[in-house]
């Protein structure tokens, strides 16, 4: 049977964000709106075509909350960028994880290593 290692899948995460690219909190929404202007085909009572699609970034960042427009050839750059940044939190969750694990097991072993004494 293969023992955990927690301090080797410390160094791959390491290695794992160092390779992450840019990344961006939020989440890419496509939205479709109607507009200000009189007898517009998005107000058609029978068949309203609404404009769009139109893309945004919706993020959080140090408590204040913003949107971005994004050009549609650049959508999925930014949903690339997202999910580097959501993989970016998994990865230092799990790392801090097993850095408490680690210590976890070294405190074991420095109780068993007292009794011994």
């Amino acid at each position: 049977m293969t023992q955990h290692n927690p301090q080797h899948r410390i160094e791959e995460i390491k290695r794992e964000l160092a390779e992450l690219g840019p990344l961006h909190p939020g989440s890419v929404s496509e939205q479709y709106n109607i507009c200000g202007t009189p007898r517009c085909h998005c107000k058609d009572l029978k068949n309203p075509q609404k404009h769009g699609p139109y893309y945004q970034l919706s993020y959080g960042w140090r408590g204040k909350s913003s949107t971005l427009f994004v050009r549609a050839d650049q959508v999925e750059a930014a949903r690339e960028k997202v999910a580097n940044y959501k993989r970016m939190q998994e990865l230092v969750k799990e790392w801090v994880d097993l850095a408490m694990e680690v210590e976890r097991q070294e405190r074991a072993a420095q109780k068993h290593g007292d009794r011994s004494k």
